[in-house]
C-alpha cells in the first residue's frame, strides 16, 4: 500500500451512511445481521446509571438499539473511581448478575480442557465454594457478544454535557436523512460504527471496548480480528501529536491488507518522547507512529478469561476501594496481555494477578488507516465539529420552531436543535441550541452553546425593561437539583479549564478567574473553604446562586461582567443566596426530573410541528414519527393525537383537489393507530391502496380511470361494430421478449412515487441461455365469441362472456394478468370479441419469482400483442403505460422499469416526470464492442434458488412512502443519483466504478426493507466478496436472481466454477447476453 494511500482517511460522510445503514438493518432484522447480544455503559455514580438506563431504553423506543439486546448501565462501587480497567471487570460481573436477575439459564455446570472454563481459569481470589457455581455463568457470558462503553467521567472540559453525560451530546450528523426523527447523539453514532463492528467476532463471544468521548470514524466492517487474542484499534499520527497520548509498539511480522494492518503488540508507551520512540522502535517506515485509539476487543480465550476475572473480581475492588488506588484499562489492564510490561505491571496494584489471570493470550494491533479520530473532550472541539470540514453532513435545524427572519435574527451557520425560538431573539454565527426553550429579549453570541434553558416568557418584564445577552465564546445550561423546586442556571466560557487552578491560568467566561473575582468584589472564602486541602480552581468554585429565574439570570450578566448597575445590591444577593459549584453539581442532578422534562419538551415540540402540519401545510412530514414521540406524555400525549384524528375529515374536504387521496388516508390510518384504534386503521387500508391504483391510472392515461372501472360490466351496443367484425379473417401474433436486469434506480419508478417526484432507472434487457425467454401467441378464431387462455404450467381458462371480467381478482387467480390485459387494452370494453373469439397462449421460461421482472414483461408482451391483433397503439411507450395501470389493477403494484427493461432492447437510462399524462423518457446507451465484451465476461447472472415475490416487498415500502418516511424519502432519493451516476460509469468504461455502484444500491434497498434479503443471500455474497466488485439482487429482492460483477474475467471464470461446485450453494449460473 503506498504512502499516500496510507494517509488518505475516509469519507466522513460515506463512513457514518454506511454504518447507519448497518445498524438499523441490525436493529430491525437481527436474526439476519447479527447484533450485540448486550450493551454496557460504565457510570461515575448511580444517579448517572440511572440516567443511562434511561438513555438506553429511549435508545431501544425509536430503533437505535435491538430489543433482543441486554442493555445496562453500571456505576463504579459507591461512586467512588476504581479506574477503567477496574470498571470494565465491574460491568463485566454486573452483567453476569443481570443475566441471571433477568432469568437466563446458564446451562449445566461444564469443564472443557485446553484453556477455556474450568477451575483453574477461575481466579484464586474466588472463594473456593463459588468456583463451581461460577464456570456455567463464566462460559454463558464467554458466549455472548458485547459492546462496552466508558461513558464514566465527569466532563470537566465540557460541563454543559455533565448533567446528560458526554456520549449523549447531540451530534446531529445526517440529521437532514430523518428531519422528523429524535436529534442524532454522539452515543448514536458511536452504535453505528460499532454495529459493523460485531462481525469481526462471528459466532464467537467476545467483548469490544469504547470510550464515551471519541467517535472513530472508520470502515469497522472491515475490522478483522485474531482467534483467541486481545486487539487494540491503531492509527498511524505524527509524532507531536504522539507526544500527548498512548502509543503501540508492534512487531515487523504483519498481515497486510489493502487498507489495515494486524501484528502483534510488542510494548505500550504512555506520552513518549521522541528519543523513547526511537528507542522502542516505534517509529513506522513513514516517520509517524501507532496512536492507541482507546477502542479494544477481546476474543475466544482471551475474553473467557476476562469474563472469569470479572466474575470473581469484586474482592479485588473492595481491595482497591481500600487503598484508594485505581486499575487502568488502557495501562495495567491492556499490558496483561503484553509479555514485555510484565515485569511492569507486577509492581502495579493487583498487577501480579492480572498477568497470571490474562497473560496466557496475546494482543494484536489492527492498524485502519483510514481512521477519522473525532475528539470530543472540549466545548470548542464540540462546535469544531460542527462547523469545520464536516459541515456539509451537519442538520442546523432539527425539530425546531423558529421564527421569521422578520422578527428575529439567527445567523445561518447556527445549529439549533428540539428548541423553541421565540420572536425577537438573536443567534450568532456558529452557537448550538440544543432541549431549550428562548423567549423574547435574549441575544446569544457567536461560538455559544445553550443547552436545556427555558426562559420564561412571563414574569420577567417587558423586552424594553429586560434583556439577556450571552456573550460570544459562552455556555449556559440549566440543572433542576434534588431537593429543589426550581433549576440552576450555570455559565462559563467556551475556552474555560474548570480543572485550572485560580493561580495557574483558571479563567471563569474567558477572563483570568482572579481578576473576575477582584473586579466583582467576591473574596476567595466566598467560593472555597479555607480549609480544603485540594486546588482553588472553577470546578469547586461555589459560584452559582440558586435564586428565582429572573434573579438568576441578572446574577449571570453580573458575573459574567456584563451589567454594572447595581453591583453592591447583586454582591449582597449573590452572598445571601445558596450556591453550588460545578462539583456540586455533579452529584445533585434530580435525573428523573431532567428525563422527564426532556420527553415532554420534545412531546410539546413534535405536537407544535404536527399541528402546524395540519393547519397550513400539505401532510408532507411524517406524522407517525411525530406521534410516537407526542406519546410520551402519556395521557395527554393520546389526546393531542385524538385532536388530530378528528381534523382529518375537514382536512381533506378542503384540500381534496390538490392532496392524493392515497396521502390523506394513510395520515388517518397512522393516527387511528396512534390512538390505539387498530381496528379501523386496518378497514381503512382498503381505501388506501385503491386510491393508489386510482391516482396511478388517472396520471397514465387521462380520463382513463373511469372507463376503465365504470365501463366494466356495462352491456355492449348492439349498433358498435367492431373492425373485426365485418370480415373474418384469422389473424396471429407473436411477441417474444427478453427479460431485465437492473443496475441502480429501482422503487424510484413505482407509484406513487413517481407520481409525485421524478425517477431514474439503469437497466438492461438480456437473453438467457440462447432464448428470449418470454411471450405470447394471440390469434382470433371464428367461434361466434369467447376467450381461451392457456398458460405454460398447464392451466387453461374459457371466458365464454368476456363482460364478467371484472375487478378486483382473487389473489391466486392465475389468469388475472390476462384478465388485466384485456381491461387495459379495452379489448372488453370496445367489444372487439363481440362475434369473434380469441386464443391466447403465455410462457415465461425463467424460475418463478425470478425479480427479472418476468410478471411486467410477460403483460408487456400480452397486452403489445392484443393491441397488434386489434389495430391499437402498440407503440412501446403506451405499451408500458398500460402495464403500469395493469398492475394496479392485478393489485401487485410496481413501477414501469420491468415492462420498460423488456420492451427496449440494450442497456438504457430511463427517466419518468410527474404529470398528467405521466412522462417516460428512455435513453438507450450507445455501448461500445469493448464494454459489451467486459460486461458479459464478467457479470455472473445468478439464480439463487430463494423464490420471492415483489408485493411483499412493494407494499411494506409504499406504505413507508406514504407515510412520508424520511430515511425511505432520502435512500430513494440517492438510488436515483446513483443511476445517474451509473449511466456516467457506464458510458465511460468505468466498470468497476458501476461494481461500486451496485453495492450501494444493494445496501440501500435492505435500507429500505431488511426482508428483501436472507442468511442465504447474504452467505452467497459474502463468499462472493473476494472475487467481486459489486453485487445485488434485482429488482426488489427478496430472492430470486442476483447479479455478481467480477473484479476481471479471471476471477468470474473462477467464481463461477467455485459456486458450481460448492455444495452449500445450490445455485444456477446462467448464460446470457445483452438483448440488441
Amino acid at each position: 500500500m503506498s504512502r499516500n494511500q496510507q494517509r488518505k482517511k475516509a469519507d466522513l460522510a460515506t463512513v457514518l451512511r454506511k454504518s447507519w445503514y448497518h445498524l438499523r438493518l441490525s436493529v430491525r432484522h437481527p436474526t439476519r445481521v447479527p447484533t450485540w447480544d448486550a450493551i454496557v455503559l460504565t457510570a461515575a455514580s448511580p444517579e448517572q446509571a440511572e440516567l443511562y438506563e434511561w438513555q438506553l431504553r429511549r435508545a431501544k423506543r425509536i430503533g437505535r438499539i435491538a430489543t433482543s439486546t441486554v442493555t445496562l448501565a453500571v456505576p463504579d462501587p459507591d461512586g467512588k473511581r476504581i479506574g477503567s480497567g477496574a470498571a470494565t471487570l465491574n460491568a463485566i460481573y454486573a452483567l453476569a448478575r443481570h443475566y441471571q436477575k433477568l432469568g437466563f439459564d446458564p446451562g449445566p455446570e461444564v469443564e472443557v480442557a485446553n484453556g477455556s472454563c474450568t477451575q483453574s481459569s477461575v481466579p484464586d481470589i474466588c472463594p473456593e465454594n463459588m468456583k463451581h457455581s461460577s464456570m456455567s455463568w463464566v462460559r454463558f457470558v464467554s458466549e455472548k457478544h458485547v459492546l462496552m462503553l466508558h461513558a464514566g467521567g465527569d466532563s470537566k472540559r465540557v460541563p454543559w454535557a455533565n448533567p446528560m453525560g458526554k456520549v449523549f451530546l447531540p451530534l446531529p450528523y445526517l440529521a437532514a436523512d430523518d428531519p422528523d426523527g429524535p436529534v442524532p447523539l454522539l452515543f448514536d453514532h458511536i452504535l453505528a460504527i460499532a454495529s459493523c463492528a460485531r462481525q469481526a467476532f462471528r459466532d464467537e463471544g467476545g467483548l469490544f471496548i469504547m470510550t464515551g468521548d471519541v467517535l472513530p470514524c472508520f470502515d469497522a466492517f472491515k475490522m478483522t480480528l485474531p482467534e483467541d487474542a486481545a486487539s487494540i484499534v491503531t492509527v498511524p499520527i505524527t509524532l507531536d501529536i504522539a507526544s500527548n497520548h498512548g502509543v503501540i509498539v508492534t512487531s515487523k511480522s504483519e498481515s497486510f491488507a489493502e487498507d489495515y494492518t494486524v501484528s502483534l503488540v510488542d510494548n505500550l508507551l504512555q506520552k513518549p518522547t521522541v528519543e523513547e520512540l526511537v528507542k522502542k522502535n516505534a517509529i513506522l517506515h513513514d516517520g509517524r507512529t501507532l496512536l492507541d485509539t482507546g477502542i479494544i476487543s477481546a476474543r475466544g480465550r482471551a475474553w473467557l478469561d476476562l469474563v472469569a476475572l470479572g466474575y470473581s473480581c469484586q474482592p479485588m475492588i473492595s481491595e482497591l476501594l481500600v487503598s484508594k488506588k485505581e486499575m487502568s484499562l488502557y495501562e495495567d489492564l491492556v499490558a496483561a496481555w503484553v509479555p514485555s510490561r510484565h515485569d511492569w505491571l507486577r509492581t502495579r496494584p493487583l498487577g501480579e494477578l492480572l498477568v497470571n489471570s490474562l497473560g496466557r493470550q496475546k494482543m494484536y494491533s489492527y492498524c485502519t488507516y483510514d481512521l477519522q479520530f473525532l475528539h470530543f473532550g472540549t466545548s470548542s472541539e464540540v462546535l469544531d465539529h460542527l462547523s469545520g470540514d464536516a459541515s456539509g453532513i451537519v442538520g442546523r435545524r432539527h425539530l425546531c420552531s423558529i421564527p421569521a427572519t422578520t422578527v428575529s435574527d439567527i445567523a445561518a451557520s447556527s445549529v439549533i436543535l428540539s428548541s423553541e425560538i421565540a420572536p425577537g431573539v438573536s443567534i450568532g454565527e456558529d452557537s448550538l441550541i440544543y432541549d431549550s426553550t428562548v423567549s423574547g429579549a435574549v441575544q446569544i453570541g457567536s461560538q455559544s452553546i445553550v443547552v436545556g434553558i427555558h426562559i420564561p416568557s412571563e414574569n420577567l418584564g417587558t423586552p424594553e425593561s429586560f434583556r439577556f445577552m450571552l456573550p460570544d465564546r459562552h455556555c449556559i445550561w440549566e440543572v433542576p437539583l434534588v431537593g429543589h423546586k426550581g433549576r440552576v442556571i450555570v455559565y462559563c466560557g467556551l475556552h474555560d479549564n474548570p480543572k485550572n487552578s485560580i493561580h495557574k491560568d483558571g479563567t471563569f467566561c474567558g477572563k483570568p478567574l482572579e481578576k473576575v473575582l477582584f473586579d466583582l468584589g467576591i473574596e476567595e472564602s466566598d467560593l472555597w473553604d479555607s480549609n480544603a486541602a485540594q486546588d482553588r480552581c472553577l470546578w469547586n468554585a461555589k459560584l452559582f446562586p440558586i435564586l428565582t429565574y429572573s434573579e438568576m439570570l441578572k446574577s449571570a450578566s453580573w458575573l459574567m461582567g456584563l451589567d454594572d448597575s447595581g453591583s453592591k445590591e447583586m454582591v449582597i444577593l449573590w452572598r445571601s443566596s445558596q450556591r453550588v459549584s460545578l462539583e456540586e453539581l455533579h452529584g445533585s442532578i434530580n435525573f428523573p426530573e431532567m428525563c422527564n422534562g426532556s420527553s415532554n419538551h420534545q412531546a410539546d415540540l413534535a405536537a407544535g410541528i404536527a399541528k402546524a402540519c395540519m393547519n397550513y401545510g400539505m401532510l408532507g412530514r411524517n406524522l407517525s414519527q411525530l406521534c410516537h414521540e407526542i406519546l410520551q406524555k402519556e395521557s395527554l400525549g393520546l389526546e393531542i393525537c385524538k385532536k388530530f384524528l378528528d381534523q382529518c375529515p375537514r382536512f381533506q374536504e378542503q384540500n381534496s383537489k390538490i392532496l392524493p387521496k392515497s396521502r390523506a388516508y394513510q395520515v388517518e390510518v397512522d393516527l387511528l393507530r396512534a390512538c390505539g384504534d387498530d381496528a379501523k386503521a386496518i378497514d381503512l387500508e382498503h381505501k388506501v391502496w385503491g386510491a393508489v391504483a386510482e391516482e396511478t391510472a388517472s396520471a397514465v392515461r387521462y380520463g382513463f380511470r373511469e372507463h376503465l372501472l365504470e365501463s366494466s360490466g356495462k352491456p355492449h351496443s348492439e349498433n358498435h361494430i367492431s373492425p373485426l367484425d365485418r370480415v373474418f379473417q384469422r389473424r396471429r401474433t407473436k411477441v417474444e421478449l427478453p427479460v431485465r436486469v437492473d443496475f441502480v434506480g429501482g422503487w424510484s419508478d413505482t407509484p406513487p412515487w413517481s407520481l409525485e417526484r421524478a425517477g431514474y432507472v439503469l437497466n438492461m434487457a438480456i437473453t438467457l441461455e440462447g432464448s428470449l425467454p418470454i411471450g405470447t401467441i394471440i390469434e382470433t378464431t371464428d367461434e361466434k365469441s369467447g376467450i381461451s387462455i392457456q398458460d405454460d404450467a398447464g392451466n387453461e381458462l374459457h371466458i365464454e362472456d368476456p363482460i364478467s371480467i371484472k375487478t378486483p381478482f382473487e389473489i391466486n387467480d392465475p389468469f388475472r394478468l390476462v384478465k388485466s390485459a384485456l381491461l387495459v387494452t379495452g379489448i372488453v370494453q370496445e367489444n372487439f370479441v363481440h362475434s369473434i373469439g380469441l386464443a391466447i397462449k403465455t410462457w415465461a421460461n425463467v424460475p418463478r419469482g425470478s425479480g427479472l421482472g418476468t410478471s411486467s414483461i410477460l403483460a408487456a408482451a400480452v397486452v403489445k400483442g392484443l393491441l397488434q391483433i386489434s389495430n391499437g397503439d402498440e407503440s412501446n411507450d403506451n405499451v408500458a403505460r398500460l402495464v403500469l395501470v395493469l398492475e394496479q389493477l392485478m393489485g401487485t403494484g410496481g413501477g414501469w422499469q420491468d415492462q420498460i427493461g423488456g420492451l427496449y432492447p440494450g442497456i438504457k437510462f430511463t427517466s419518468s416526470f410527474p404529470g398528467v399524462p405521466l412522462r417516460l423518457q428512455v435513453v438507450p446507451l450507445i455501448a461500445s464492442p469493448q464494454l459489451i465484451s467486459e460486461l458479459q465476461h464478467r457479470l455472473l447472472v445468478v439464480f439463487t434458488g430463494q423464490v420471492r415475490l415483489a408485493h411483499q416487498v412493494l407494499h411494506k415500502v409504499v406504505t413507508r412512502y406514504l407515510q412520508r418516511d424520511n430515511l425511505l424519502v432520502s435512500s430513494i432519493k440517492r438510488l436515483t443519483e446513483l443511476a445517474k451516476s451509473g449511466r456516467e460509469a457506464l458510458m465511460n468504461c468505468e466498470v468497476d466504478e458501476l461494481g461500486e455502484i451496485m453495492s450501494e444500491a444493494w445496501r440501500l434497498h435492505q435500507e429500505l426493507d431488511p426482508y428483501c434479503s436472507n442468511e442465504f443471500v447474504d452467505k452467497l455474497f459474502a463468499f462472493s466478496q473476494p472475487y467481486c466488485s459489486g453485487f445485488k439482487l434485482v429488482g426488489a429482492g427478496g430472492g430470486g436472481f442476483s447479479l455478481i460483477l467480477a473484479k476481471d474475467t479471471e476471477k468470474a471464470k473462477e467464481l463461477r466454477q467455485r459456486l458450481e461446485e460448492h455444495p452449500e450453494f445450490d445455485v444456477k449460473v446462467y448464460n446470457w447476453s445483452i438483448s440488441l
